[in-house]
């Protein structure tokens, strides 16, 4: 969350700066920008969750064994 807090408006500044050179303006909404930190955020929930599942339903004898 914090990332996403310092990412937007560094991204919108740069994109916007860029964007304005064009011949044929194109303005920048804020669902861009909502959709692309919420992705990032599915994505990240979806490994981490994925891999507490994998490890939670391990047998732990097993690990201790191999160590």
């Amino acid at each position: 969350m914090i990332s996403i807090v310092i990412a937007i408006p560094i991204a919108y500044f740069l994109m916007d700066s860029w964007l304005e050179n064009y011949k044929y303006q194109v303005t920048i909404s804020w669902w861009v920008f909502a959709l692309s930190g919420l992705g990032a955020l599915l994505i990240t929930l979806s490994t981490v969750s994925y891999q507490s599942i994998k490890t939670a339903m391990e047998n732990p004898v097993k690990n201790l064994r191999s160590e």
